[in-house]
C-alpha cells in the first residue's frame, strides 16, 4: 500500500534558542520530502516580519517548497500585496491565505482594516491577481467560531475556492466522522478541491485542551484519558501523542485520505515518530559513486 504524502507547519520562534530547535526541526523533516510546509503568523499578524524571513530562508537554504502564512489582519492591500510580490520575486509559490484573528484577541469582534482585505476570499483575489500562487486556506470540521451552522462554514469555504484556492487545511481534530461529514457537505455544495485534515501534534494535554476550547474542537474522552497522569512524564506523553495521531490517519486513510498536514509544534521528533508508524521514511540518499573500477 502507497504511503500517504505529508506537509508540515511550523511557527516563528521568539527567542534564539526557540529559533535554533526551529531550523534543527526543519532539517531533520526535510528527508522526509514533505509535499510542502507553511510557517504561521501569530495573533494580529503579530510576527509578520519573522515569518517572512523565515519562508524565504527555507527558500533560499533548503530542498522544501514553503508557503508563508498571510493574513488580513493590521495591513492595508498595499502591505500585503508588497508581501506577495516579494515572495514571488524571491521564489515563493506558495501561500496560506487566511481571515486572521481579530487584534483584540480570539473572541473579539472581528472588524476588517479599513484600508485591507477584509475577508480571506478578497485577499485570495488579491493574491491571484498578483501571481499564479498555489493558495492553501483553513476551514473548520467543527465550525469557525464566527460560523452559524455547518453549510455556513461550507458556504464560506467555497467563496474561497471561487476566488481561487487550492485546497484547504482543516483546523485539527479526533473524530473521524467530523471530517467526513464536513466532506460530504463540501463535495454536496459543488466543492471538488482537495480539503486536508490537520493533524495535531501537541504533547502538552493542557496545551491542547486550551487550543481545542478556542476552535471547538471535541476531545474523546479515551484520548483524555491516556494522557491522565502524565503531567511530569514528557517522554510517555510524546508517545501517547504519535500513536493517537497515526490512528487517526489510519482511519482516514482507510477511506481513502492520502495526505496529512501535521501541526509540529516546531518539534521535530513527533513528526517522524507519526511518519513512520504511517510507513513513511526519509528518503534515501544515494550511493555515492565507486572510484575507479574492480579488478
Amino acid at each position: 500500500m502507497k504511503s500517504p504524502s505529508v506537509s508540515f507547519e511550523f511557527f516563528p520562534p521568539k527567542t534564539p534558542d526557540m529559533e535554533q530547535k526551529l531550523w534543527d526541526s526543519v532539517r531533520r523533516l526535510e528527508p522526509l520530502n514533505p509535499s510542502y510546509v507553511s510557517v504561521t503568523y501569530g495573533a494580529g499578524g503579530s510576527t509578520r516580519e519573522r515569518t517572512h524571513s523565515i519562508v524565504k530562508r527555507m527558500a533560499d537554504e533548503t530542498s522544501l517548497k514553503p508557503a508563508g502564512h498571510i493574513t488580513c489582519v493590521a495591513a492595508t492591500k498595499g502591505e500585503i500585496d508588497q508581501v506577495l510580490n516579494d515572495y514571488w520575486s524571491s521564489g515563493v509559490k506558495r501561500i496560506v491565505a487566511l481571515r486572521g484573528d481579530p487584534t483584540a484577541g480570539i473572541g473579539a469582534k472581528y472588524e476588517p482594516h479599513p484600508g485591507g482585505y477584509a475577508y480571506a476570499s478578497d485577499l485570495i483575489s488579491g493574491a491571484r491577481r498578483i501571481a499564479d500562487f498555489d493558495i492553501s486556506v483553513g476551514c473548520y470540521p467543527e465550525l469557525h467560531p464566527d460560523a452559524t451552522s455547518l453549510q455556513h462554514e461550507v458556504d464560506n469555504l467555497k467563496r474561497k475556492f471561487d476566488a481561487g484556492a487550492t485546497r484547504a487545511i482543516t483546523q485539527f481534530f479526533f473524530y473521524p466522522d467530523v471530517y467526513f461529514k464536513f466532506l460530504d457537505v463540501a463535495r454536496a455544495s459543488g466543492i471538488t478541491q482537495p480539503i486536508v485534515p490537520g493533524v495535531m501534534l501537541q504533547s502538552n494535554f493542557k496545551g491542547l485542551k486550551r487550543m481545542a476550547s478556542l476552535c471547538n474542537t471535541a476531545i474523546p474522552s479515551r484520548i483524555a484519558a491516556l494522557y491522565d497522569g502524565l503531567d511530569d512524564d514528557a517522554e510517555t506523553r510524546d508517545l501517547v501523542t504519535a500513536h493517537v495521531a497515526a490512528d487517526l490517519c489510519n482511519k482516514l486513510s482507510e477511506q481513502g485520505v492520502d495526505h496529512f498536514h501535521f501541526y509540529t509544534m516546531n518539534r521535530a521528533g513527533l513528526s517522524l515518530s507519526t511518519c513512520r508508524l504511517l510507513g513513511i521514511k526519509p528518503e534515501a540518499k544515494p550511493e555515492p559513486a565507486e572510484q575507479g573500477a574492480r579488478q
